[in-house]
């Protein structure tokens, strides 16, 4: 059976999107009978003190699993200033290159997963170093992104890494991507490209789909995820003022580099009905967002996020939450052909407000969108069926 080394800065336990996505392909890619090693960092995701505590290392199997091999970064990362996170990068490049010039198993295959592209380019030195073929996994489109984000305008050392993400779709055997949106951004690259790109997203288990109506005595509203320079903080904390005028609770299971501006947002206006609740595990996330009625998503408005399906709106798909969002692209076209929420390109808060309210008196429509989700992620999201793409790339 084919020996695979899976690259990723992001692994379990860390919480997040990555880390849940590279989890379930070793997991699954094992179970399927491949010989699977993960090279990744140790866990540090949005901060090291975060897994002192024992209840993020909740699978004792991979707790004491040999094939991890994870390697110990002394910058911080999520610094507000975007040359420490370059630097964060760049030592756990280095750490992870020595990692694999030092290593001498075999492999028949090297996946790596990007952002950032840092690891992208030590699964490339891996693909000399084993001679093995590389599988490249799209997961946001850098340096696109930085961008978008409006923190990184370098314009010299963006056309330096657009460069390296043409190199690397070139050598890649294979390219993964998480989103339909960025397949033409790729295939622009080159028309080459086209015939190597396999879209396998982001996705639940078939045991966290939950069974629940969606129904409970009291009407409530949350938001669950990154806080960062892409989701629009600005937005939230308006989103959280008016909720609080019209006494609807919001919760947040929140965490990122602009947590603590919210956090003093909502301390400083005295919003009571918004209530915070520390980050937690996947399995504990979800028995939260079940409990509530509508989940809410936001993006800056960039054109680099057209392109992007946050996690997110899988997640309160598979709890089968409504969504209310403010997004547009590739988001905004899941959410309103599948009827799972309502979409808002504006940014326009009194829009999103109506529609909560809206499906906050029709418990017929809130029922409906919620079987929606349910259903999507079952015909679309599934790890169990959607793996299957990537055994036939492998074999």
């Amino acid at each position: 059976m084919k020996k695979v080394l899976l690259i990723s800065q992001n692994f379990y336990p860390e919480i997040g999107s990555a880390s849940n996505r590279i989890k379930n392909i070793y997991l699954l890619l094992r179970d399927r009978g491949f010989e699977v090693n993960v090279l990744t960092t140790a866990p540090t995701y949005p901060n090291r003190n975060l897994y002192e505590e024992g209840n993020f290392w909740d699978h004792s199997e991979l707790n004491e699993d040999d094939k991890i091999h994870r390697v110990k970064i002394k910058n911080k990362k999520y610094s507000r200033n975007i040359l420490n996170r370059l630097l964060y990068y760049l030592e756990m490049a280095i750490r992870m290159v020595f990692f694999v010039l030092l290593n001498r198993n075999k492999y028949d295959v090297v996946f790596v997963t990007s952002p950032p592209i840092f690891v992208a380019i030590v699964g490339l030195i891996a693909k000399y170093r084993y001679k093995a073929k590389l599988i490249l996994d799209i997961r946001d489109l850098w340096p696109e992104s930085l961008k978008g984000v409006g923190v990184f305008n370098y314009a010299f050392i963006i056309n330096i890494f657009k460069k390296i993400e043409t190199l690397l779709y070139a050598k890649a055997s294979s390219i993964i991507v998480n989103s339909q949106g960025f397949i033409e951004h790729i295939v622009a690259k080159s028309q080459k490209f086209a015939d190597k790109i396999t879209y396998i997203p982001n996705g639940a288990r078939r045991k966290e789909i939950k069974v629940s109506t969606n129904e409970a005595d009291s009407f409530k509203v949350i938001y669950a995820g990154n806080i960062g320079l892409a989701q629009d903080n600005e937005l939230i904390k308006e989103l959280a003022k008016e909720l609080n005028t019209k006494k609807i609770e919001l919760t947040i299971i929140g965490y990122g580099i602009r947590r603590e501006s919210l956090v003093d947002y909502i301390k400083e206006n005295q919003l009571e009905n918004i209530n915070f609740v520390k980050p937690t595990t996947r399995q504990e996330c979800f028995e939260i967002i079940s409990n509530h009625q509508i989940g809410i998503v936001t993006l800056v408005n960039e054109d680099v996020f057209e392109t992007v399906l946050p996690g997110k709106v899988i997640d309160y798909m598979t709890c089968g939450v409504p969504m209310v969002a403010s997004v547009s692209g590739f988001s905004k076209a899941i959410i309103e052909k599948e009827r799972t929420g309502f979409v808002s390109e504006n940014q326009d808060v009194d829009e999103l407000i109506a529609f909560i309210a809206e499906l906050q008196e029709n418990k017929k429509l809130r029922q409906e969108m919620s079987g929606n989700g349910k259903r999507y992620v079952e015909q679309k999201f599934l790890w169990e069926d959607n793996i299957d793409t990537l055994v036939k790339i492998l074999t």
